[in-house]
C-alpha cells in the first residue's frame, strides 16, 4: 500500500517536471511567486498557463496564441479540451464581451444551507 501511494505522488511529480520542462522548452517562463503559473509573452501580447493538479487553464490577449499553446499540448501530451472556462477551484467564471465575472455563489448558498441544518 505505502509502495502504491508513494508511486502516485512520483507519477505526478514527474508528470508536472515533464509538463514545467516542455513549457520552458516553449519559451514560456516560471512566476517567481506561484511556480505553477507559466507565462509567455509575444511583442505586445501575453499568454497565461495556470497548472492545478492534473487541470490546466490558459488564456491570453490573442487568439492565435491560445489555438497554437493548444496545438502544442495536443501533440505532445494526451490530453482533451473541455471548452469555455465555467468552473474552478470552486469559482464560478462568466465569461462575455464585457468582462469576465467571477464569484462564488454556489459556494455561499451551499455554507448558508448547512449553517441552516445546524441551527
Amino acid at each position: 500500500m505505502k509502495k502504491a501511494l508513494y508511486g502516485l505522488k512520483q507519477a505526478h511529480r514527474a508528470w508536472y517536471e515533464h509538463l514545467s520542462k516542455f513549457l520552458l522548452e516553449k519559451y514560456f517562463s516560471r512566476d517567481k511567486v506561484d511556480t505553477t503559473l507559466f507565462i509567455k509573452r509575444k511583442l505586445n501580447d501575453i499568454l497565461l498557463v495556470q497548472i492545478y493538479v492534473d487541470d490546466i487553464i490558459f488564456g491570453s490577449t490573442n487568439d492565435y496564441l491560445c489555438k497554437e499553446f493548444s496545438q502544442d499540448m495536443q501533440s505532445e501530451f494526451e490530453m482533451s479540451m473541455m471548452g469555455e472556462l465555467n468552473f474552478f477551484l470552486g469559482l464560478q467564471i462568466k465569461q462575455t464581451k464585457n468582462g469576465i465575472f467571477i464569484n462564488q455563489s454556489k459556494y455561499c448558498r451551499l455554507n448558508s444551507q448547512i449553517w441552516d441544518r445546524k441551527c
